[in-house]
């Protein structure tokens, strides 16, 4: 016990649960819930990569396949299953030990309810009881009736009269006793073959018990010398957790200030991209004054020449037409017609009335003087230096954290080294040597008293043998000696040896046969009960569940096992429970329910992320008041713009003469048309000097309606940029002041309730990097660290040795050599029945024909031939057939 108390103390540290940590975390998430201003969820969690504990690799196969031999074991099984078909007495066996823990007393059995139980065990056992009982009257019945069978032999009676009838059917009579003897004599070596068989098993399966007892110590030398390195290298993982801790904690900068910087982006960022995009809109306001400008300039210097082209070619167009060739009748239609269209040949479009954009011009100039967009750039800047503001004002508390983390594995590792780990299993090791010594010093005589048995065994079955041995010379010398013209008193020598060899077997199966039945019943007795009370619920595992029982014990002790390893029954550790996790392979801790004693969870918490530890994260504190957005030399330039007159512009009266053309016509389509109709005249200089006015008019389009077209197009679309900027820029320019101040007091005001939530989010990632160690040391430790494998393992062996290696073997041996008694009371009936046909009589039948009287006569004649006639065969009986068990067959 004291080695397995070691092993107790030497895991109590290896185990890990998070109740605590759970009950913090739902509550955190329960607060998380309830914050309405919480605006995100946290980032996944990184999982952690722990590798895999140093698994045991044990030997031992507790299985057990017994092959052939197996369906003798079977059929041993279902015969019990026929005597004894009840289930297991669990609730009987409870109570009977319940009722007599104090010991067991005779005066205590008058107790009615001890005589309940005792009825109860009685009706439970009474296949066994009538087994048992037919197997005693056997014992004590044999060598009574051998008894009289001798003195009735003695007699001359119960076959003993030398002297044997004559019938018709005699030969009948003789193969009949014959082929029942073969039979049962079959029947009888088959199980003496069965018994054998069961010896030999008992003595090749001791030698696999070596092999099972060599397996297991090497499985729990394994088992404990792999324990140490599987502790410590749980306790060398918090360095993987501490270092992803510490990676995280250096890179505080990017992890915490990018998520408050991500968090506050979406107010300030808005707000700088709106003043961002107003610096463009200023740029933009002050090229498309300096358009309005130029175009202007442009328009009314251009709009005077082409008029005054214009006026001259209708001037010159119109002295043409007053050609005498236009008054003759044909042309003058025409020449009319060109003559109405002369007004259109002159400007549309007057710009000279428009006022000039100067003044707004120069105010924009004033306001461009200062770069917005540097500014606004140099608030993005500041913005985004967030996560370096973080670090470098945390610096301090990541440095007390790289301490505290330190010192948190120096008492991790310092706690691992409380308990004489290594020098506990050491001794335990040792203790394995030496015990696997005693047992080794066992074996000879494990081997000396196999062999006893094994002679024992064979020396009964030698018996068995023996009459087996007088039964087949004796069929072997009748049947070969055996003569049918042979009278009864002149058969040969070989056949009444054969005779006499078939009376032997009778008298030795007479001699062995009760002793062999006394040592069948007991080995029934007690190997049967075994198989049923300790097997059998052994292989269903129904024993542990009586060891298992409440109060079993003690009426004040609940449980059996923890009483004996912690002094505490009140634990609910079971036998069965054990032995589960223990098959699966599971850690010891976790089997032995190890947490009950000292739970490692309370160290974890305290000591893997402690309080104060929390405290230390709780005091961070980022001070985000340096962050400037905008300055107020940027502000005033804003206003500046919203005041530079740019929405003063007369706008309708640009837009209504830029939407007018440049000409009254179209001088293209006019050119066109003067041709057309020039053509309509007779060749001559008329149509000549038309198409010329047509081609001087093309000139004026493309040299000067041309540019002042494209002047007019750069002119509208300054204009309408213009018009669209000044629409309430006032209220865009206030309203981009305002978000600016907005951002600027969430940054100023605010940023303490960000910094705290998300640096609660930070510190739960980093929690959850400890919860992951804890929970990997707790899954560890119930799966991987010390497996328990090995001490299943023992219970099955032991199973499989005192079950499938002893008991099948002692109860099929009890089947064989049963039997084999059995079938000595047939084999002893037809052995005398056949040595009357094989053994040499004294005195035998002779018949005699009386002619005169039409009688026939009998006569007894002895061995020497004397011949005594019988004078009337209305004599006694006795007098004619003396000594004779019948009278003649045909009398």
């Amino acid at each position: 016990m004291l080695w397995t108390r070691w092993l107790v103390l030497l895991l109590w540290w290896g185990a890990t649960s998070a109740e605590q940590q759970a009950d913090e975390r739902d509550g955190h998430r329960a607060e998380v819930r309830s914050d309405p201003r919480r605006q995100r969820s946290p980032p996944p969690l990184e999982p952690l990569d722990f590798g895999f504990v140093p698994a045991a690799v044990y030997e031992t196969h507790a299985y057990y396949e017994p092959g052939t031999i197996g369906i003798l074991f079977h059929m041993v099984h279902a015969f019990l299953y026929v005597v004894q078909p009840n289930s297991f007495p669990k609730d009987l066996i409870v109570r009977i030990i319940q009722q007599n823990m104090g010991g067991i007393k005779i005066e205590e059995w008058r107790k009615p309810e001890n005589v309940v139980l005792l009825l109860q065990w009685i009706h439970y056992e009474s296949g066994f009881l009538i087994c048992t009982a037919f197997g005693i009257v056997f014992v004590v019945l044999t060598p009574i009736v051998a008894t009289c069978f001798c003195m009735c032999r003695c007699c001359d009676n119960c076959g003993g009269e030398m002297h044997q009838r004559q019938r018709k059917n005699a030969d009948c009579h003789r193969g009949f006793f014959t082929a029942s003897l073969i039979a049962t004599t079959t029947f009888i070596i088959l199980g003496v073959l069965v018994a054998y068989a069961a010896n030999h098993n008992v003595s090749s399966q001791i030698k696999s018990t070596r092999r099972l007892i060599n397996t297991n110590m090497r499985d729990l030398k394994t088992f404990a010398n792999n324990t140490p390195s599987q502790i410590e290298y749980l306790t060398a993982q918090y360095t993987t957790a501490k270092n992803k801790v510490l990676s995280d904690l250096d890179n505080i900068g990017p992890l915490l200030g990018a998520r408050i910087h991500s968090h506050l982006e979406k107010e300030v960022v808005p707000a700088l991209d709106a003043a961002l995009r107003m610096a463009a809109a200023m740029r933009e306001t002050k090229e498309a004054l300096e358009n309005v400008s130029s175009a202007l300039e442009i328009l009314q210097e251009g709009m005077g020449k082409l008029q005054a082209s214009l006026a001259g070619e209708r001037s010159s167009l119109s002295n043409t037409l007053s050609d005498p060739a236009c008054t003759n009748g044909a042309v003058s239609p025409t020449c009319n017609t060109i003559r109405s269209t002369l007004p259109q040949l002159g400007i549309n479009a007057d710009f000279s009335k428009l006022p000039n954009v100067n003044y707004a011009l120069a105010n924009m100039n004033n306001v461009l003087k200062i770069d917005l967009s540097n500014f606004v750039q140099k608030g993005y800047a500041s913005f985004n230096d967030t996560p370096a503001l973080v670090k470098e004002q945390t610096r301090n508390i990541v440095t007390g954290v790289k301490s505290m983390l330190d010192k948190i594995g120096n008492e991790i590792t310092a706690f691992s080294k409380m308990f004489p780990v290594e020098s506990s299993l050491a001794n335990f090791t040792i203790f394995l040597n030496d015990r696997h010594k005693v047992i080794e010093s066992f074996y000879p005589q494990v081997d000396q008293m196999d062999f006893y048995r094994w002679i024992a065994c064979v020396t009964l079955l030698c018996t068995v043998v023996l009459i087996l041995a007088f039964n087949m010379l004796g069929l072997l010398c009748g049947t070969c000696g055996y003569d049918k013209q042979a009278s009864p008193t002149t058969r040969g020598c070989l056949s009444n040896t054969g005779g006499n060899l078939l009376m032997a077997g009778v008298g030795f199966s007479f001699i062995f046969a009760w002793g062999l039945m006394g040592v069948v019943t007991t080995l029934f007795v007690v190997g049967g009960n075994v198989e049923k009370l300790m097997c059998e619920p052994l292989a269903n595992r129904q024993l542990f569940k009586i060891i298992d029982t409440p109060f079993l014990v003690h009426p004040e002790k609940r449980n059996f096992l923890p009483g004996m390893l912690f002094q505490n029954p009140n634990i609910d550790l079971t036998l069965g429970s054990m032995y589960r996790e223990c098959y699966e392979n599971n850690g010891l801790y976790h089997a032995l329910q190890l947490e009950n004693i000292f739970n490692i969870n309370s160290f974890l918490n305290r000591t893997v992320y402690n309080k104060d530890l929390a405290k230390v994260f709780e005091g961070v504190q980022v001070d985000l008041k340096d962050i400037s957005l905008l300055d107020r030399a940027s502000r005033d330039n804003l206003m500046n713009f919203a005041n530079s007159g740019v929405g003063e512009i007369d706008y309708p009266a640009y837009l209504a003469e830029v939407n007018k053309g440049v000409t009254v016509v179209d001088l293209l389509s006019f050119c066109s048309d003067l041709e057309d109709q020039a053509d309509q005249l007779p060749r001559g200089a008329l149509e000549n000097a038309l198409k010329g006015h047509a081609s001087s008019i093309r000139a004026i389009h493309r040299e000067q309606v041309v540019p002042l077209e494209q002047a007019m197009s750069t002119l509208s679309q300054s204009i309408k940029l213009l018009q669209r900027t000044s629409n309430d820029l006032p209220v865009k320019v206030t309203n981009i002041l305002s978000a600016i101040d907005a951002a600027e007091y969430l940054i100023t005001h605010n940023a303490s309730h960000v910094v705290k939530q998300e640096t609660k989010v930070f510190v739960q990632s980093l929690e959850g990097y400890f919860k992951q160690y804890t929970e990997w040391v707790k899954n560890s430790l119930t799966a991987e660290v010390a497996q328990c494998k090995p001490i299943s393992n023992m219970v099955d062996s032991m199973e499989i040795v005192a079950c499938s290696f002893i008991i099948d073997s002692v109860n099929t041996f009890w089947m064989g050599l049963g039997a084999c008694c059995i079938l000595l009371i047939p084999s002893i009936i037809f052995s005398v029945k056949l040595a009357k046909y094989y053994r040499r009589m004294d005195t035998e039948d002779v018949f005699e024909d009386r002619a005169e009287t039409g009688n026939r006569d009998e006569q007894v004649c002895d061995i020497s031939g004397n011949v005594a006639p019988l004078s009337s065969p209305y004599n006694d009986t006795l007098t004619w057939f003396p000594r004779a068990s019948a009278p003649p067959g045909e009398w």
